[in-house]
């Protein structure tokens, strides 16, 4: 690790949302970005295996180099899975401390947004404590949960409404709590895997009707479906729900449903 010459300019992280698989719908701002760093890291699960932020960004800017930083991926409910992905981050802070201790500008790209349920705040925390003077910087990406709404046709909020946007990676716990008030749309993110158990809890306070799920939307595998239809199957841990308001009475949750392509969300 290189220690920072403090009469040089502070290198500068960025983290770069690529939107959530489509590579059309990442922006010219994070393009710009990609192409303006120094150098390009993107998340992966092992040295040989691109992510799927990396692969995004391979389809809509392949002239970029991108160096991959292995995160661990295990979930808070497995044992010392806390404790694994600390440890990663840090290995990941210190593979490109001295790149930063340099000056050079860092991008590091993140499906989604960077600032919304990311590896990159944990990157960033990790950096901070190696290089205080270094420049954290953040570019907005797409959220998974707009582009199901806009392929779906589904207003996610009118009026007064209020949006709760909460994660099911381990469990059903936190939608419990969010679907109490019934002008209060939800979105589920991470919660693949226990979509039964979320479909029986929409049925069972009355919101299943109108609650559409997406799975790799913009990806090879993508399935957009109503949650009732697709509610006894598990999905991946790349899917989405979006659980509209029930306090518009009668009217339809979904306007524009007619731009869904056919046989997905009807």
């Amino acid at each position: 690790m290189q220690p920072m010459n403090h009469d040089q300019a502070p290198g500068t992280l960025v983290g770069v949302g690529v939107g959530p698989g489509d590579p059309e719908l990442l922006t010219l701002q994070a393009i710009r970005a990609l192409r303006s760093a120094d150098r390009v890291a993107a998340p992966a699960i092992a040295h040989d295996v691109p992510g799927r932020a990396e692969q995004v960004v391979r389809a809509a800017a392949p002239d970029v180099e991108i160096i991959r930083l292995v995160f661990d991926m295990t979930p808070d409910s497995t044992p010392g899975g806390a404790e694994a992905r600390d440890a990663s981050h840090v290995s990941a802070a210190a593979a490109i401390a001295g790149w930063l201790a340099s000056g050079e500008t860092i991008a590091f790209v993140t499906l989604g947004d960077p600032n919304i349920y990311s590896t990159f705040p944990s990157l960033a925390r990790a950096v901070a404590r190696l290089h205080p003077s270094v420049r954290i910087e953040t570019i907005p990406g797409i959220c998974a949960f707009q582009a199901l709404a806009a392929r779906s046709g589904t207003v996610l909020l009118d009026g007064t409404e209020s949006l709760a946007l909460v994660t099911a990676l381990d469990g059903t716990e936190h939608l419990a709590a969010a679907l109490d008030d019934p002008e209060r749309a939800v979105v589920v993110y991470k919660g693949g895997r226990h979509l039964p158990a979320i479909s029986a809890m929409l049925e069972s306070r009355g919101r299943l009707a109108k609650a559409v799920m997406g799975e790799l939307i913009g990806m090879s595998g993508e399935r957009l479906e109503p949650v009732a239809r697709g509610a006894r199957r598990e999905a991946s841990y790349l899917a989405t729900v979006i659980v509209p308001p029930t306090s518009r009475g009668g009217e339809s949750a979904a306007a524009g449903t007619a731009s869904a392509p056919p046989g997905e969300v009807p």
